[in-house]
This record gives C-alpha cells, structure tokens and sequence, in this order.
C-alpha cells in the first residue's frame, strides 16, 4: 500500500487526512495489478470512470458552486491512483481537465448539463487544445469558429487528444477571429474561443486512433462545419486563451501528484527486488551501490511530493502558483523518470518483459514529461516569472 506519511506534513489538514486514507484503502481493493491490454483500452477507461463516478472520487474534479477546486485532493487522488493504476489515474485526470472549462466558466445551464454527469461518471469528457502545427504554441492555431445566426460552423483538426473516441463531449477551442502577427512574425493569442462540442454533432469524426507507447484513448478529431449552438459557447468571444490556460494551471500540479505516484510505487517495487534478490551470497541490498541509488530515489520522490503539495497548498490558500506548479511539474516528471528507470536497471531482464510493473511504470511516465507542458516549456515558464 502506497506511504502516506506526507499527511503530517503542514500542507494538510484532517479532512485531507482522512480522504486519502480512505481513497487508499478503496484503491488498494480495487486494483489488483492486472496488465492492460491494447484490444480493452477503451472498455478498462469506461469502466474506471463509471467506478471512480459511483464511489464520489470524481467529485474532487468538478468545480464547486463556487467554481472552486480543491486542489490537494485532486493531487492526492492522482498520486494514489496512479501508484495502483495508470488508466484510472488517466481517467479522472481526464473527466476533470476535459470539464474544466465548463467548471471555471461554463454558465448555470452548461453546469448543469454537463458537470453532475461528469461527476457521476456517466460522461466522458475530453479537452481539445492542440493541433498539428499548434502544440505548445496554442495561439497558431488555425481551426476556425464562423459565426451563422444563432450557431457557429466549425472546422479544422485537432490532435493528440486524450479521451479520442470515447468521450461524450470535449471543451474545444478555435478561432473566432483571425489570429493577428506581432512584428516578429508570430500570432498572438487573442481571438480564440471555447466550445463545448457533443460527440454526436454531424461532421465531427473521432474514429482516427492514436497509438502510444502506453496503451490511452488518444485520438485526431476532424471537425467539417460543425454546427454548434451559441449556447455551447463557454465563457466570452475572444476569451479561449484564457479558459485553457486557467483549466490547464489547475490541473498542471496534478500531473506532477500522478508522476509521484509512479515513482513511489517504483521505489516500492525497487525496495523489494533489493531484499529479496540473492546475488553472491547476499541480498541485493546489501551492495552500497544498490543502497546509493535507493536512497537517491527516496531522495528525489521525497523533493518531488515537497513542491507538489506546495504547490496545491498555494493555490488552495489563494497565493500564486504559475512558478510554483511549473516548478513541480517538471522536477516530479523528471525525478520520476529517473527513480522508474533505476528500478528497471534492479530488476535486470525481468525489468523489461512486457507486462512487468517497473515495464509498466516506464512506458507510464513518458508521455508525462510532454503532455500539459513539456518540461522545456516548464523552464521558460519558470525563467519567466524570474525575470519578470
């Protein structure tokens, strides 16, 4: 079972507390550490969102009435999670940021028609930002919103969207006015705005899938003039940019809590490899260059959670948090990817059979140090705000 010694830290109260300790006991009977299979990826999401909505794990991921977020216990929900199972970190990962716009600006009617089913676990939502030539520069993006009476008739691609092909819905983003050029030749991010896209609107296509090294509902949408009532507009014309920077810093930290999880539960596997493997006589552990590299990773897992929950902490208690939760996303990624790494390297050949945990856990944290920011995108953010 995943260490919870962090609840003493300051950065918590009871009621955090005792959430995580009752998410960790349900998690620890629910996942059983069945490998996942390419052919039921879709089916193993569907099935961990509609446990995670019937067991109220989702709620932490939908907004309150005051369109606020608790954003330790997201955190602590990804880091359990993902220590027990990639996929259902995945999934509440992804009904949260892919609502978060309705949550952080959606009127009463878009909440109301959308939010309580997310929280039920009976939509899927997904988050359609990136394209193929606008990653991490969103203002280049080129899919077009052409307002038509009471509708606007979208067109355009976006990809490498997570929930591809089975969400029920997505919080889409295009331009509503052309994107205008600073004098050095790049687009500046005004004029996009955000939708909210049904998955059944004639003329939307999420049938092409993406494959990945970690097997996730990943797939291109197609939009040919799509039509979507104003009333799915989220928030104001002109004001997208806003909308997905503002879901994305909510969520950021808690890619940084999933990461942790993995590397905790690398150091785990590690630990034991380490006690039980017998090489010459002895145990694994008892060679000090198997002791250096355990206690580097205890090390690095222990500095990860320390910016993680700061992170969390600021942002609940109203302070600022862009340099903060940049600053956890990419040491916990990277730490992660080292601590995962290392366990493969104890575990020798079995470390790298296709199905094995530590496998596992490699292919997992990848695409982590990518999505929602890759860390060389954390770095000017973070140089950014230290240089103002």
């Amino acid at each position: 079972m995943i260490s919870l010694e962090h609840l003493n830290w300051p950065f918590f109260d009871s009621s955090h507390a005792e959430f995580a300790e009752s998410l960790s006991s349900w998690a620890q009977n629910t996942f059983k550490d069945e490998p996942h299979h390419e052919g039921n990826v879709d089916e193993i999401c569907r099935e961990r969102v509609r446990q995670l909505g019937e067991n109220g794990w989702l709620s932490s991921c939908v907004a309150d009435a005051s369109g606020g977020f608790d954003a330790r216990h997201i955190c602590l929900l990804r880091e359990v999670l993902a220590y027990h199972d990639g996929l259902a970190d995945f999934a509440l990962a992804m009904q949260g940021l892919g609502s978060g716009a309705i949550s952080l600006f959606g009127s009463a009617e878009q909440r109301q028609g959308y939010l309580n089913d997310v929280a039920a676990g009976k939509k899927i939502a997904g988050f359609a930002l990136s394209e193929p030539d606008a990653g991490s520069d969103v203002a280049a993006m080129n899919t077009q919103a052409t307002d038509d009476g009471d509708h606007y008739v979208i067109n355009g691609t976006k990809t490498w969207i997570s929930n591809g092909g089975i969400a029920d819905f997505y919080c889409l983003f295009a331009r509503t006015t052309p994107g205008e050029k600073r004098n050095d030749g790049t687009t500046k991010s005004s004029g996009i705005s955000a939708f909210i896209i049904d998955s059944d609107t004639p003329g939307f296509d999420q049938s092409e899938r993406i494959n990945v090294i970690a097997p996730h509902p990943l797939a291109t949408l197609k939009l040919d003039n799509c039509r979507v009532p104003k009333a799915h507009l989220i928030g104001e014309v002109g004001a997208g940019f806003k909308i997905a920077m503002s879901t994305l810093d909510v969520f950021r930290t808690s890619v940084a809590a999933a990461a942790l999880g993995f590397a905790k539960r690398a150091l785990d596997e590690a630990l034991g490899q380490a006690k039980g493997r017998q090489m010459f006589g002895q145990t694994l552990a008892d060679f000090q260059m198997a002791q250096a590299t355990l206690a580097d990773m205890a090390t690095k897992v222990d500095a990860a959670a320390l910016l993680v929950y700061r992170a969390a902490w600021q942002r609940d208690t109203g302070g600022a948090v862009t340099k903060q939760a940049a600053m956890a996303k990419m040491t916990a990624t990277e730490s992660a990817q080292w601590v995962i790494d290392q366990a493969v390297q104890m575990f020798g050949g079995r470390g790298v059979v296709s199905g094995a945990m530590v496998e596992r856990l490699y292919r997992e944290i990848r695409s982590l140090r990518i999505y929602e920011g890759a860390t060389e995108v954390q770095k000017l953010i973070i140089s950014k705000q230290l240089l103002g």
